[in-house]
């Protein structure tokens, strides 16, 4: 067996069994070791699956595009069956459908056909994942060169779909702000579920949604509470979304629609609670604390601030916050995934206390961190 040599335990204690790792030929010698065996396999296998996973990604999207998924639903199917509709030569729709069963998605009979695996079946049972995965092709263009994101170089084609996030009340054409409210509706329910498992509402009389939307938190808490009143703030553009969504769910009785930007004056009074649901890491740090500061001012003593977004993890790295939200946000051009306590450090600095970040049951959906008012 190869010798280590004595110099490359020698230097700066922090990083030598990085460095040692790194050496040319450590990787040979490990090998031959039992457990360096071991350890290599998986490393080199982690590995790869990080390196393969644009291509899975793709695989996922060329399914949903394809609507492969749904056509499987009433049972499996031949490649030849499911090639020829959608003008794809049957060898290639036998390697897609091949790569589906390899990531867990299909199942490939001992028949030759494939037909759905209980994960493939899911997504089309998840709100508004269909629209995410198709949404997403937007952000990998932009991750294609991921450096040019860091750098700043360009506009970016998220920046170009999110116009909206940037823009004050009257700025943005009704047609952006109601594409960007459609995906945010059909993304929200789940953000919606988890926060209301999170958090309760009990004692809350009166709750104003900012950045609202088209309603669908407000709709849930509504639904839920049915002492509760609420208060939904968002731009006009995108107001008349609420309004149909409330008649809709019999709750227009219960709601007041405030059109109207966070950014321009202060937030309107009288609620015993405000939610921010996916609003702060849209924006940058001075945005944020601005709003902060105008939802402290709009409580009463004792009324209670709700945040719910995707969340970085700092201390223990997080792959939704700290991977997937941290450079969507970055080639949006604006905001950042900020760990609970980034989030809780803001609230305090705002006036709030008795910060709490609860439980979260599904991390890469939301996270939700609460404060106070003090008395």
């Amino acid at each position: 067996m190869d010798r280590v040599p004595l110099e490359a335990l020698r230097g700066p204690r922090r990083g030598w069994v990085a460095r040692l790792v790194a050496r040319p030929g450590a990787q040979a010698v490990l090998s031959r070791l039992p457990l360096g065996a071991t350890l290599a396999r998986r490393d080199g296998a982690e590995i790869f699956d990080i390196l393969q996973g644009f291509v899975a990604s793709q695989v996922l999207l060329a399914l949903v595009e394809l609507d492969l998924l749904e056509a499987l639903l009433d049972g499996p199917e031949t490649p030849e069956a499911l090639a020829r509709p959608r003008d794809i030569a049957p060898d290639r729709m036998a390697a897609l459908l091949q790569a589906g069963a390899a990531l867990g998605l299909l199942r490939h009979h001992r028949d030759g056909r494939y037909g759905l695996a209980r994960r493939g079946a899911a997504i089309q049972g998840v709100p508004g994942l269909r629209d995410m995965i198709r949404h997403n092709a937007t952000f990998y263009r932009d991750m294609a060169d991921p450096v040019a994101v860091l750098r700043e170089e360009g506009e970016t084609r998220l920046s170009r779909f999110w116009p909206y996030v940037l823009g004050a009340a009257g700025d943005v054409p009704a047609p952006e702000a109601a594409r960007y409210s459609d995906l945010m509706a059909r993304s929200q329910v789940l953000v919606a579920e988890d926060t209301l498992r999170s958090v309760s509402l009990r004692g809350v009389r009166r709750l104003m949604d900012v950045g609202g939307g088209s309603g669908v938190f407000l709709t849930a808490a509504l639904t839920r509470y049915r002492g509760l009143h609420g208060v939904l703030l968002d731009l006009p553009e995108v107001i008349g979304q609420a309004e149909s969504r409330l008649a809709r769910e019999g709750l227009s009785d219960r709601v007041d629609l405030r059109p109207g930007s966070f950014r321009a004056g202060p937030l309107p009074g009288g609620a015993d609670a405000i939610s921010l649901v996916r609003v702060l890491y849209d924006h940058d740090d001075a945005t944020v604390a601005d709003l902060l500061a105008r939802a402290h001012a709009a409580l009463p003593p004792g009324g209670r601030l709700i945040i719910s977004e995707p969340m970085a993890g700092e201390a223990r790295p997080d792959r939704a916050g700290d991977l997937y939200f941290a450079f969507y946000t970055m080639a949006m051009g604006t905001g950042r995934a900020r760990s609970p306590a980034r989030i809780a450090a803001l609230c305090r600095a705002a006036g709030f206390d008795r910060v709490r970040t609860c439980g979260a049951r599904r991390p890469y959906v939301t996270r939700v961190v609460t404060c106070v008012r003090p008395h």
